[in-house]
C-alpha cells in the first residue's frame, strides 16, 4: 500500500535533484567563491608572515573578522585553491547536516514522516534560497557560524553546562553571534551567558598570544572601519542600517538608525523573554537570528541564513497539515510568502537605483521578511515539543508542554 506513496516521494526528490544542481553548482560559480578566496589569501599571507589586515584582493577588499577567525582558518593555508574549496563545501555539509537533524528531523518524528524524505525534500527547499545560495557561492562561514550557536541550543534543551561554548566561539570568529550572549542574559541565563562570554574571551585571548600584532590591528583600526566591508547603501546590505543609507546615501541619518535599532531591540526582549516563559527556547534562538540581521551595521544577502531557522518555526506553527484554523493558514501563508522573497533575488533587481515607492519597497525586500518574522512569528508550543529535550531556564529545568521531568536525570 505504502509502495506508490514511496515511488511518489522518491520520483519528487529525484526530480528536485536536478534544480539542486543547478542552483548549488552553476548559480554558486557566479559568485567565484570570493570570500574563502579572501580567506584563503589573506591567512596564507599571515601564515607566511605578512600583514593579515594589510592583505588585499586586486579589487581592494581584504581580512575583516577578528583575528581568531584567522587562527581558526589557519590550516586553510596548507590547501591549493581547489582543495579549500572542497573543504569548505563538506564543512558547510556537515554544518547544514547538523542544523536539518536538529530543527526538522523533530517535526518528522512528530507528525509520523518518513525521515529521509522529511529531509531530503528540506535540504532542496533550502538550497533554493537566496542567503544560502550566496554563502555556498561565495564560500563563506555564516551557516557554520549557525551551526556552531544552534549547538548550544540542543545543550540549552539537554541542561548542559556546556551551553553557551559554541555561541562564544561564533563570536570570536564574527561579531554578529555576540547578539545570541545577549539573548541568554535577556532570559536569565547565567551561567550559559557567562561560559558563552568565557569562550569568546578565551579564543580571542589564544589569537592575541598566536597573533599579537594582527589581534592589535583588528581592534584599534579594522573594528572600525566600515568602509572594508562595502558601501553601507548597497541593496546586498539588508539591515536597518542599510536601509537609512538608501535613504540618503550622502548622509545617513544616524539618529533614525539608533532609533529604529532600540525599538527592535524592545520588541525582541519582549518576545524572547515570552518565548522561554512558555518553553520555545526555538522560537527564542529564532527570533534571536532575527534581531541578529537587523541590528548589524552590515547585513548582506549571505547573511541571512540566520533567518531560516525563523522559517521553520513559523512552518511547524501550521502543522499539522492542512491548517485546521484561520491563524494557521494566515501563518503558512506567510510562510510561503517570505520563502517565494528570499529565493527570489528581487533586491537585485533595484541594484542600479531604488527612487520611488517601488524602489523602496523592493530594495528592502528582505529586510520587510525580516521585520515581519520578529514582529508575528509565533512562539509557543516547541516546534519539537515531543523530543525529550529540556529548556534550562534561570538555574533550572522546564520542560516542554506535555514532557513529563525526570528528576533523576
Amino acid at each position: 500500500m505504502n509502495g506508490p506513496r514511496t515511488g511518489r516521494r522518491v520520483a519528487t526528490v529525484v526530480g528536485l535533484v536536478p534544480v539542486l544542481a543547478v542552483v548549488l553548482v552553476l548559480l554558486p560559480g557566479r559568485r567565484g567563491w570570493f570570500d574563502v578566496g579572501v580567506y584563503h589569501g589573506a591567512v596564507g599571507h599571515w601564515v607566511r608572515g605578512g600583514d593579515l589586515y594589510g592583505w588585499t584582493t586586486h579589487n581592494g577588499y581584504g581580512f575583516t573578522y577578528p583575528p581568531f577567525a584567522a587562527v581558526s582558518m589557519a590550516p586553510m593555508a596548507a590547501l591549493a585553491w581547489y582543495p579549500t574549496i572542497v573543504a569548505h563545501l563538506l564543512l558547510t555539509a556537515l554544518a547544514v547536516a547538523f542544523l536539518l537533524r536538529l530543527l526538522v528531523d523533530p517535526l518528522a518524528q512528530r507528525h509520523g514522516w518518513t525521515r529521509w524524505y522529511a529531509l531530503a525534500l528540506t535540504c532542496c527547499l533550502l538550497a533554493g534560497l537566496n542567503p544560502v545560495r550566496d554563502t555556498v557561492g561565495f564560500g563563506q562561514v555564516n551557516l557554520l557560524l549557525v551551526a556552531l550557536v544552534y549547538g548550544d541550543l540542543w545543550l540549552l534543551e539537554r541542561g548542559s553546562r556546556l551551553a553557551g561554548v559554541g555561541t562564544g566561539l561564533a563570536a570570536a570568529v564574527k561579531l554578529t553571534p555576540t547578539v545570541f550572549i545577549g539573548y541568554l542574559l535577556v532570559t536569565g541565563r547565567w551561567r550559559a551567558a557567562g561560559t558563552a562570554v568565557g569562550a569568546a574571551i578565551g579564543a580571542t585571548a589564544l589569537a592575541g598570544v598566536l597573533a599579537p600584532d594582527a589581534t592589535r590591528t583588528f581592534f584599534t583600526d579594522t573594528l572600525w572601519d566600515t568602509d572594508r566591508v562595502g558601501r553601507l547603501e548597497n541593496v546586498a546590505n539588508q539591515s536597518l542600517l542599510g536601509l537609512v543609507a538608501r535613504l540618503d546615501p550622502a548622509h545617513p541619518d544616524r539618529l533614525l538608525w539608533l532609533v529604529l535599532a532600540v525599538a527592535v531591540l524592545a520588541v525582541w526582549a519582549v518576545r524572547v523573554r515570552r518565548a522561554v516563559r512558555l518553553g520555545d527556547e526555538r522560537a527564542g534562538f529564532a527570533l534571536t537570528g532575527v534581531a541578529a540581521c537587523l541590528l548589524s551595521p552590515v547585513t548582506w544577502v549571505h547573511h541571512l541564513v540566520w533567518l531560516v531557522p525563523g522559517l521553520v518555526v513559523l512552518v511547524a506553527s501550521t502543522l499539522p497539515w492542512p491548517p485546521v484554523d484561520r491563524a494557521a493558514r494566515w501563518r503558512l501563508g506567510g510562510a510561503v510568502v517570505a520563502y517565494a522573497v528570499l529565493c527570489s533575488g528581487l533586491v537585485w533587481v533595484f541594484s542600479d537605483g531604488w527612487a520611488g515607492p517601488a524602489g523602496f519597497v523592493g530594495a528592502n525586500a528582505y529586510l520587510w521578511v525580516s521585520v515581519g518574522m520578529l514582529v508575528f512569528l509565533p512562539v509557543g508550543r516547541p516546534a519539537g515539543a515531543d523530543h525529550p529535550g529540556l529548556t534550562e531556564h534561570c538555574g533550572g529545568v522546564v520542560p516542554p508542554r506535555g514532557v513529563a521531568v525526570d528528576r533523576q536525570r
